[in-house]
């Protein structure tokens, strides 16, 4: 199969009713290096108790790597946690102030069902038990603040590169590289996180950074 192009990916969000553009790399003022130290984290634009912001962007943080491959147990979690960190990132996933670790809205639409049509099996391990498992194996246990405000997402797509949210400029960061990396199916990676906006109700509007 011919690898996914920047133009396919703009292909499929026109699709769905998207309005999304190709940006060069250069023309993103605020892209830098991954940094090992920074956390991979959601997509999430919200503030957060966290400032180790420079690691990969992926929905949910490290659940959307136990999403995308069907991994459902938290021994499967625990194993990601851990391949996460020999792969050179911190592991984490997030809650926030006002819902606990079930304020991450990746992990509860998967959670209750609403990936279900699109044959993602649901996880056997509820939001604390799913945090306690990725802390347990080492990661990361981020709290986020305040309200959804996103104006925009981000996909990039050039490798070892990453944005900062912004709780003030809000926008959804999608390190779409990141899911190569870890050999994920990275069409259904990216309709995933595409889906997961509009069922939260976040803008259908993308940018696709290229380098």
């Amino acid at each position: 199969m011919a690898p996914l192009t920047p133009e396919d990916i703009v292909g499929v969000l026109e699709g769905r009713g998207w309005e999304a553009s190709i940006v060069k790399a250069a023309d993103m003022p605020d892209m830098h290096d991954v940094d090992p130290r920074g956390i991979l984290k959601c997509v999430d634009g919200r503030g957060s108790d966290n400032t180790a912001f420079k690691g990969p962007k992926m929905a949910g943080g490290i659940y959307a790597i136990a999403h995308n491959r069907g991994t459902t147990t938290v021994d499967g979690l625990k194993a990601i946690t851990k391949e996460v960190a020999v792969a050179g990132h911190v592991p984490s996933v997030h809650g926030d102030d006002s819902s606990d670790m079930l304020g991450c809205g990746f992990f509860k639409l998967w959670v209750t069902g609403r990936f279900d049509d699109m044959g993602y099996p649901r996880p056997e391990f509820d939001a604390d038990q799913g945090a306690a498992a990725v802390k347990e194996a080492g990661g990361f246990i981020e709290m986020h603040h305040g309200s959804h405000a996103e104006k925009v997402v981000l996909i990039n797509l050039v490798a070892d590169k990453t944005l900062d949210p912004n709780e003030d400029d809000q926008r959804f960061i999608v390190d779409g590289w990141a899911a190569g990396k870890f050999g994920l199916d990275v069409p259904k990676f990216l309709v995933a996180a595409a889906a997961t906006v509009e069922m939260l109700g976040g803008p259908k509007k993308a940018k696709i950074i290229v380098a």
